[in-house]
């Protein structure tokens, strides 16, 4: 089982709760092409293939533009993918699990290199707050769906 990075100089871990059936969280979490559309802060995302482990997608955030391959994947459960982009290798594991009618989404994310050596504190709180976004973006767009 992969995991992030815990000696990486910045981890950053979230989690939030959804009012929606687990299988539209998935589905909206895992249709990586379609993220821009409900996901401010991507501005494009091409996944090369069906989402298994071993594919990769490539996708544009912050003026970044990343490669990342899938490592893991059990439908509904977890999928962790990871990957360099200027200098940053970067490994995001994300888990979703039903309580009831609705869904805890955990994501934990590890940023190593060159970069992140030089600016932890700033980088750090730059995953922080794009990973609340993306949460909170994944959130209202699974309740507005379900």
């Amino acid at each position: 089982m992969f995991t992030i990075d815990e000696n990486a100089p910045v981890v950053a871990r979230l989690s939030t709760v959804i009012d929606a059936p687990l299988e539209t969280v998935w589905q909206l979490h895992t249709d990586i092409g379609a993220w821009a559309t409900w996901n401010t802060d991507i501005d494009q995302a091409v996944l090369n293939g069906p989402p298994a482990t071993g594919s990769s997608f490539t996708w544009k955030t912050h003026g970044l533009d990343i490669t990342s391959t899938v490592r893991e994947l059990i439908p509904g459960v977890r999928i962790v993918w990871g990957g360099p982009a200027n200098g940053i290798t970067g490994i995001h594991v994300w888990t979703f699990e039903q309580t009831g009618d609705q869904v805890t989404v955990h994501t934990e994310e590890s940023w190593s290199g060159a970069p992140v050596d030089a600016a932890p504190e700033e980088l750090g709180r730059a995953l922080h707050q794009s990973l609340q976004s993306w949460l909170a973006s994944l959130k209202s767009q699974a309740e507005q769906s379900a």
